[in-house]
């Protein structure tokens, strides 16, 4: 079960990068939807993992 999901979002957000390549081509509106949506939920997640471990992007926070 676990791995149909897991499949099915595989299958997500291989199909929002094909949407993405689409849409730079000059797909139709719904490609570019999708891709639009694709893209903000990349930059969700980013500011996201941003925001829970600020220690990892390779500074220490402190100067001293």
């Amino acid at each position: 079960m676990i791995a149909l999901v897991l499949l099915g979002v595989v299958a997500l957000a291989v199909g929002g990068c094909v949407c993405v390549v689409w849409a730079e081509r000059g797909g139709p509106r719904s490609v570019r939807t999708v891709a639009t949506v694709t893209l903000a939920a990349g930059k969700v997640v980013r500011r996201s993992q941003k925001n829970r471990r600020p220690g990892l992007n390779g500074t220490s926070g402190d100067d001293g």
